[in-house]
């Protein structure tokens, strides 16, 4: 059984962050859900998490300095910014995705997040076959 990827769930709604805990744990992947943009950063730095998804207006940290944070310890974790009050993000952001709330159904952001996790895990590596390794041995 493969492991549980680790999603780092920010929204300051508790309401949309306890639906989307719920979606993405039915999904089979472990979430670490956090009410503001300063808690998420704090549970960041512990490690093991393999991508963000956050709303983009909230108190304090916003989604998108909240994202430019993490990029900086982690340039390589994939970054989802959510928003329901901007329908085009023109910002400068290091998000790997903008999707607009409303504008997308749930199989669109499921997918979007397993696209940059395949993306970051990298593409799969094939295993040479036996007859590859007998041609070898027989040659030397």
């Amino acid at each position: 059984m493969k492991p549980k990827r680790t999603i780092l769930c920010v929204d300051d709604n508790e309401q949309s962050l306890s639906i989307r805990k719920i979606m993405l744990e039915t999904r089979g992947y472990r979430v670490l859900p956090c009410s503001s943009g300063a808690q998420a950063l704090e549970r960041f730095k512990l490690g093991g998490v393999d991508l963000v998804l956050t709303d983009l207006i909230m108190p304090g940290i916003d989604g998108g300095k909240l994202i430019e944070e993490i990029k900086g310890y982690s340039p390589e974790t994939p970054a989802i910014l959510l928003s329901s009050k901007v329908k085009l993000y023109s910002h400068d952001s290091r998000a790997d995705v903008f999707l607009a709330k409303g504008m997308y159904g749930p199989a669109e952001l499921l997918e979007r997040i397993r696209i940059l996790l395949v993306r970051k895990r990298g593409p799969k590596r094939t295993m040479p076959r036996p007859e590859h390794f007998a041609a070898r041995v027989g040659a030397a």
